[in-house]
């Protein structure tokens, strides 16, 4: 059997005339009409760039130099912006970027669902730098380098990028780069770690090793060290995500084990173990929680239907408004974790159910006594079958919570279709410096 060939690229840089910006954030040039995809370049530049990818349709390459820049163009906080791919817009204005964002809704909006809203809201914004409080950083010994490397994948590569910081990371975690990978470094399973895990919550930091056998008590003993010297929690996970456990501090059960943040505005506390979905930017996840409650305006007395709902980032704000909340997720885990928070936070009008949410759940127990206003937060896969059954509880407002602009207008048509008029969206700035576009959007029963 004959190998399939790897394409030889060129090594001379390209002069492209960038027209405008893809979805995925970069620039769109043409060259005798193929098609090529810039990253690092914006719409209305002139640049030469490399050539790191071709198909028969269309080239990939990366910006070398700039040789007539936009106006929108800046240069970027981070000095690793155009080699890392854990970023792919900070070149980018903050203007600019939420303008992306909001254009790139739009025209989903008009695409998939052929509508929009009544009234297009103000752009929610907050920390655009250290705002990253999850994410899983890569890890590779590099052998002629003789370095550990830790962190993104480079643009276009599998490589891991050679940073010694990240400014967009929780500065717990960012600034602690370098000492990582000298840690890593210097232990006996230098090149059997593949992946650290990061969460923080609002007083703790955690890491959590991805160790692919046992450690070595030396390795053990320089980790939990490491985490007393730069006050983490120091987590392993020697298998499945069930078997992550804390090596330092001690652990002293499972209840022992958990982080947290607040919602100050509703006098909250949530508690939330290191594996958990959580929200990665804590003062965009504020705002956005007041927002989806105020568009809700929940009345005393109401039912309220949380689906997909986590551990209670929305329903116990909900709860907190006077209303009689249902949560539900499909995660039984996440479940469990609602129920600690709701009585951690000493809330009684709440009830937390798990189901499948992917089809009809209008007979289950919990649904059978209808629900006036609906909150829904779905996965990027969205919730089109679900939207079909939203209809049989008559709910006067529903707050759809987005972090795909495409499922969400697809979904938006089936709820328009379904006797529902798009009263309000916007986007929201969840992940600055990226093409992420984290949107919420308000429907109303239409009385006519």
């Amino acid at each position: 059997m004959s190998r399939r060939r790897r394409k030889v690229l060129p090594q001379e840089p390209v002069r492209c005339e960038v027209e405008k910006l893809g979805h995925d954030g970069r620039g769109i040039a043409r060259n005798e009409g193929k098609v090529q995809f810039v990253s690092g370049a914006l719409p209305g530049e002139t640049v030469m760039a490399k050539m790191v990818g071709s198909r028969s349709k269309f080239d990939e390459l990366r910006t070398l130099e700039v040789l007539s820049a936009a106006p929108d163009r800046q240069t970027p906080p981070c000095d690793f912006a155009a080699v890392c791919g854990g970023c792919s817009l900070q070149h980018m204005s903050a203007e600019a970027q939420i303008a992306f964002k909001e254009n790139t809704l739009k025209e989903h909006f008009a695409h998939f669902g052929g509508i929009d809203p009544e009234q297009w809201v103000k752009p929610l914004r907050a920390d655009t730098l250290g705002y990253r409080r999850k994410a899983r950083l890569g890890v590779r010994f590099v052998k002629a380098r003789e370095s550990v490397l830790v962190g993104f994948r480079e643009k276009s590569s599998n490589f891991l990028t050679d940073i010694d910081r990240c400014l967009v990371l929780d500065p717990r975690i960012g600034e602690r780069i370098m000492p990582l990978r000298e840690l890593l470094h210097g232990m006996d399973a230098f090149d059997r770690i593949p992946q650290v895990e990061v969460a923080c919550g609002d007083d703790v930091a955690v890491m959590v090793f991805r160790n692919m056998e046992d450690l070595s008590d030396g390795d053990r003993s320089k980790l939990i060290v490491f985490g007393q010297n730069h006050d983490l929690h120091i987590y392993l996970q020697p298998k499945g995500p069930d078997t992550v456990h804390r090596i330092w501090p001690e652990s002293t059960g499972h209840q022992d084990e958990r982080l947290s943040y607040s919602l100050p505005e509703f006098d909250l506390t949530l508690a939330f173990h290191p594996m958990d979905f959580t929200q990665v930017n804590a003062s965009i996840n504020q705002v956005m929680v007041k927002r989806a409650i105020d568009w809700l305006n929940v009345q005393p007395g109401e039912r309220v239907l949380d689906l997909f709902c986590g551990l209670g980032n929305f329903t116990l704000p909900l709860a907190r408004s006077g209303g009689q909340v249902v949560g539900v997720e499909g995660d039984d885990a996440m479940v469990q974790r609602g129920r600690e928070n709701a009585a951690l936070n000493g809330l009684d009008n709440v009830t937390f159910f798990g189901a499948d949410l992917h089809g009809d759940f209008t007979g289950q127990s919990w649904a059978k006594e209808g629900f006036d206003k609906i909150l829904i937060d779905p996965p990027r896969s969205g919730a089109q079958d679900i939207c079909q059954y939203l209809t049989v509880f008559n709910a006067s407002r529903i707050v759809y919570v987005s972090c795909n602009p495409a499922t969400l207008a697809r979904d938006a048509g089936v709820m328009v279709r379904n006797g529902y008029r798009l009263v309000q969206a916007g986007v929201m700035d969840m992940f600055p410096h990226t093409t992420h576009v984290e949107s919420i959007a308000l429907f109303e029963r239409d009385s006519g």
